[in-house]
């Protein structure tokens, strides 16, 4: 059976990152302050680089890519587009399916589309020191590449139970120059608060946050950096879906439904930002948010101003959450465990334009574990969320008979992440839900902001 790889040439990278701020039909809500008032940029410049802040406040349709930036990417992009012919005969399905991959980037994940960009903007800031966290570890493995890159040194506070589950993730992390901290740590006094409330803590992503932007916040020489959730780190992705809308052109198809999936939004908007203008423009196109039912933000979550970390440390945002001190199960898709959302991707699934789903774990590694076999390519656990979304919709597509376009993003391999496998393979997983009591209690604690 033949395989469909379809590339791009060199030259065709994307020049420009597209803002969706500026296309969207109603503008964003400001971040705000914790007495709620808004953020102005210059609040932002005390961890960020000025050219980020700048890009998160922008509604400029397209912003250049510099050619520094671009001439690193080269190194992976543009990335391939594969028509999965033996995954659809498995599946017995008149569907066609689709997947960009991701995981031909050094870091293994698509997260050096953002990491690039940030290490080059803080590099000509001046800035000496990067401070970040990591889930699963593809953020921290891609900005230890970005620093090293830009002679930048790296501090990644990784969520202690992925730095159990992980260990591979934070060997490439320090190979790349990184110091790797389990989170919650002794590190910061938000790490210390939550070890004496619970010294066997297994972390969260907004735990890891909140000692980062700590640091950051406490060394003139360091600058904090996002792996996701905020506007400039979602406009980076906007590569995949440009180059993915070339590529479907060359072949002469165009997709029914998209499937990415979603933690904090990266993903997201990498892929689904590009292909908006046509939804509006009356294009019949599904754009499907895939999340874990164990970190259900946009499925179960409240849509309300709250911190995008655990301490209180950020900025206010109008998103989809769980509440800031939610603390999700330990199940090994590390990147999806976030208790909040990108306030542009929350916008969009709460005006009805994302229609956002959640799967559970076990369907999950079976659907990726299928996919390894058919198509060859072992993914991570985040994008198996993605390609179990994919598969049912194309089941679906056997029952009735319709031969959809179905395309979703894999957004990095599973070679860190065997220890997930073994575990599933021997019959150690489970599927693990978020208790409706457990929610109502993380939730009561979202900060008394009016929305207007």
């Amino acid at each position: 059976m033949p395989t469909t790889k379809i590339l791009l040439d060199e030259s065709e990278i994307p020049t420009h990152w597209y803002n969706v701020i500026s296309d969207l039909p109603n503008p964003p809500a400001p971040y705000l302050t914790p007495d709620g008032k808004p953020l102005t940029p210059d609040m932002m410049t005390s961890i960020f680089a000025p050219a980020l802040v700048e890009q998160e406040m922008s509604t400029q349709r397209w912003i250049p890519i510099p050619e520094e930036v671009r001439e690193i990417y080269r190194l992976w992009r543009p990335s391939p587009l594969y028509r999965a012919h033996r995954f659809e005969a498995a599946l017995g399905t008149p569907a066609k399916i689709y997947y960009k991959y991701e995981g031909v980037s050094p870091a293994g994940s698509h997260k050096p589309n953002s990491a690039v960009a940030q290490a080059y903007y803080n590099k000509i800031a001046g800035i000496k020191r990067l401070a970040t966290e990591t889930g699963a570890g593809q953020w921290g493995s891609a900005l230890a590449l970005a620093g090293q890159m830009f002679g930048l040194s790296v501090r990644v506070y990784m969520v202690k139970v992925s730095y159990q589950q992980k260990p591979f993730r934070r060997s490439m992390m320090e190979t790349w120059g990184a110091e790797v901290i389990p989170s919650p740590s002794q590190l910061t006094q938000a790490g210390r608060q939550a070890l004496a409330k619970d010294p066997d803590c297994p972390g969260s992503l907004g735990m890891a946050i909140s000692e980062a932007v700590e640091e950051a916040a406490s060394r003139p020489d360091t600058n904090y950096t996002l792996g996701s959730v905020l506007n400039h780190v979602l406009l980076h992705q906007t590569i995949i879906g440009q180059e993915t809308r070339k590529q479907l052109e060359q072949v002469g198809d165009y997709p029914d439904v998209i499937f990415a999936p979603c933690g904090g939004g990266s993903n997201v908007g990498g892929m689904m930002f590009p292909f908006l203008a046509d939804k509006a423009a009356g294009k019949a196109i599904r754009l499907v948010p895939v999340e874990p039912t164990s970190c259900p933000t946009l499925t179960r979550g409240h849509y309300a101003y709250d911190f995008g970390d655990s301490a209180g440390l950020t900025p206010l945002m109008l998103m989809f959450t769980l509440g800031h001190d939610f603390l999700p199960p330990s199940i090994h898709a590390g990147g999806l465990r976030y208790h909040g959302d990108s306030a542009l991707v929350s916008q969009l699934c709460h005006d009805g334009i994302l229609e956002p789903i959640a799967v559970p774990q076990l369907a999950t590694f079976q659907a990726g574990i299928l996919f390894a076999k058919t198509e060859g390519i072992l993914p991570a656990p985040e994008s198996n969320h993605a390609i179990c979304a994919a598969m049912e919709e194309a089941l679906q597509c056997k029952q009735t008979g319709e031969p959809k376009t179905i395309l979703f993003t894999l957004s990095g391999h599973g070679h860190f992440d065997l220890a997930s496998y073994d575990k599933y393979l021997a019959g150690e997983l489970s599927d693990l839900d978020y208790p409706a009591e457990t929610l109502q209690q993380s939730l009561q604690n979202l900060p008394n902001i009016t929305r207007s």
